[in-house]
């Protein structure tokens, strides 16, 4: 079976730790449709990217310095709704989980117990839009 490369997902990361950028690099490195656009450590930063990089999807750690994950997903989804968010928290509290779902947030993880998830919600968002391309092209 040959893989259709349609197009390229482009990916933002924030997160205040270098070595969790790092291993969230090297797990969706095994995807060729994914492109990284920028990797950041604060929330001023990250905000900023989102407005200019225009990114498919979000990998977002709650707890940002200088703006929180949460003040920059709350005020970015204002702006743009299109974009898939992955929110990122060592906080698995019910009441963060309710906060950033009420907000608009596509996906809530625990960094400890639900990493790996992040690199599965990757493959099904390319598988999903793999398959909307091959509908369109059937048409």
């Amino acid at each position: 079976m040959t893989n259709i490369n349609t197009s390229v997902m482009k990916v933002l990361l924030a997160d205040d730790s270098v070595l969790i950028l790092e291993r969230l690099q090297e797990m969706l490195s095994v995807y060729r449709e994914v492109e990284i656009v920028g990797s950041f450590e604060n929330g001023i930063d990250t905000l900023d990217a989102l407005r200019t990089l225009q990114p498919d999807l979000a990998i977002i750690y709650i707890r940002m310095p200088e703006l929180s994950g949460l003040d920059i997903f709350t005020q970015f989804r204002k702006e743009n709704k299109s974009i898939t968010f992955i929110i990122l928290t060592l906080y698995s509290s019910d009441y963060f989980k309710r906060m950033t779902i009420k907000a608009g947030s596509d996906y809530f993880f625990n960094k400890i117990d639900d990493f790996e998830r992040v690199s599965e919600v990757v493959a099904e968002l390319l598988a999903k839009e793999n398959s909307r391309y091959i509908e369109t092209a059937a048409c």
